[in-house]
Parts: structure tokens; sequence; C-alpha cells
């Protein structure tokens, strides 16, 4: 018999709920809004935005081990690979990397050709801290650029790297003060939540929140979400199972690991079983 739910809204953090949300055409909206918001700064408003294969990417489903690619341009011609990444993952920073030369081979034209490039962007949404940044507890979003070391000065602005540590934001729903930070809580909350936030009846997030209704999906997008659950369930039970095996000193270091990347004290003690006093004698 097939398994029901009790959750409301689908998962972003799994392969299906992210490509539903953000990869369909009916729902471009969605990462349209979400993408203006991240890059306003660096792009200006982006008027439009056109799905590209991900086939010439050239890796296959099993291979890419959780990573979710969205391909797209703007009316500009600029390109953008969105992911998210679920799990800590080892050269991460060179897998981003990699994904980042096929949209700028793809524009070498034949002919007379100058070499001139339109600007490639590869944001990482992920769930995950990286080692070397867990004592920055507050700084959730890096921006990368090519930078002269000595001057700091961006030496070349078309190829920028984004990358979001989910983990550390932190923020409850009424603590939000940006629709930036709206989308954030949005995507790390959603699967938890029962119904749409007051602080987010805003069309946009009310698209979001229709878009994401597990009663919607058809029959065989159900079954293909669940097989995507499944599996990140699967890697969360392997943790939580070695966690359950350990010693009271071992769910402490963990404790303080995950403290240390800013986690709540109701979210260290879910994660660990510990209890909330126990946490707090940590602190």
């Amino acid at each position: 018999m097939q398994e029901k739910l009790k959750d409301k809204y689908i998962d972003p953090f799994t392969d299906f709920g992210f490509k539903k949300l953000f990869g369909e055409e009916r729902n471009k909206e969605l990462l349209l809004d979400f993408l203006n918001e991240l890059l306003h700064r660096e792009e200006g408003r982006i008027v439009s935005l056109s799905y590209i294969k991900n086939e010439n990417l050239g890796i296959s489903e099993e291979s890419r081990k959780s990573i979710f690619d969205i391909h797209c341009e703007n009316e500009k011609g600029e390109k953008f690979i969105v992911e998210i990444q679920k799990t800590k993952q080892d050269f991460f920073k060179d897998r981003t990397l990699y994904y980042s030369t096929f949209p700028i081979i793809n524009q070498a034209l034949t002919g007379d050709w100058n070499f001139e490039l339109k600007a490639v962007y590869t944001i990482a949404i992920l769930n995950f801290v990286f080692e070397e940044d867990k004592n920055d507890l507050h700084k959730y979003r890096y921006d990368v650029m090519l930078t002269d070391i000595e001057t700091h000065k961006i030496f070349y602005d078309k190829l920028t790297f984004i990358y979001l540590e989910m983990p550390k934001f932190t923020k409850k729903v009424d603590e939000l003060e940006t629709r930036f930070e709206k989308w954030l809580y949005v995507i790390k909350n959603l699967s938890r939540l029962d119904n749409i936030p007051d602080k987010l009846r805003e069309k946009i997030f009310e698209k979001m929140f229709k878009a994401a209704e597990i009663a919607k999906l058809t029959p065989d997008e159900y079954t293909v979400y669940i097989a995507s659950l499944n599996s990140y369930r699967d890697y969360k039970n392997t943790v939580d199972t070695a966690r359950r095996e350990g010693k009271v000193e071992g769910k402490l270091e963990v404790a303080k690991k995950l403290l240390g990347m800013g986690m709540s004290i109701e979210d260290v003690s879910d994660a660990t079983e510990l209890s909330r006093e126990q946490i707090k004698q940590l602190i």
C-alpha cells in the first residue's frame, strides 16, 4: 500500500521537490523572484528566464549524488546554474567550479569571435556548513569572484559563485526583515509548516505554498516524490543510528558542533536526542 504522508508541503531539499518548485515552466515566476532577491545588487532586475536542458552538463543522475541543477539564462543571455545540496560532499567547491565551465564553453562561437562572454552565476543552496566556515556563525552567504589578492579589487566580474549555508540561517518567522530572508525561511522550513504564516502573505509566497501542496500532486508525481523523500530519509536514518549507538560524550561533541553552526537548542536536541538541559549546559 502506498505510503501516506502527514506533511502538507513537499520538501525543497529533495530532488523532486526542488525541481517541482523551481524547475517547472509554470512555476518559473518563483525562480525569477528568488534570483531577483538574491542578485539585485549584481544584476539589477532580471526581466525573464529561459530554462536550458541539463544534458550538456554530462553528469548522470546517479553520479551527481543529490546535486540538483537548474540551468537557465536571462534576457541578456547571462547564464545561471542553481543547485541544492542536502549532504556534505567531498570537493563540492571543485564540483561547482567544474559545472560553471560548461555554460562558458558553450558560448564559444565559430568564425570571427572576439571571445566576449556573458556572465555566469553558480548558486548553491547548502543544507550543511563547510568545515572551514563553521566558526563564522552568523555568515551564511558567501559571494565569490576573481579578485586581486593585494588590492582586493574585483579582477573579473562575469564569473560569480554564491553559497548559502542554510543551517546558519536561524531566524524565526517574526524576525524576518527582507524578502530575501523570507525566501530563505521558506526554503528551509517549508516541509515543516502546516500553513502559510501571516508574515508571508504575499502573492509570490502564496503561489509557492500552493505549488508545494502534496495533496495536489498527481499519483505519478506522488510516487516519484516518495522515492525522492525516502532517499533522503535513508541517509538521515544512517546518521541518526550512528548517533544513537554512540556514547553521550560523542553526542555532546556533535551538539557542540551543531551549536557552533548556529542551530537552535531545539534543533540540536532533535538531532542528538540530548535533553535541552544538557545542551544548555554546553552554552
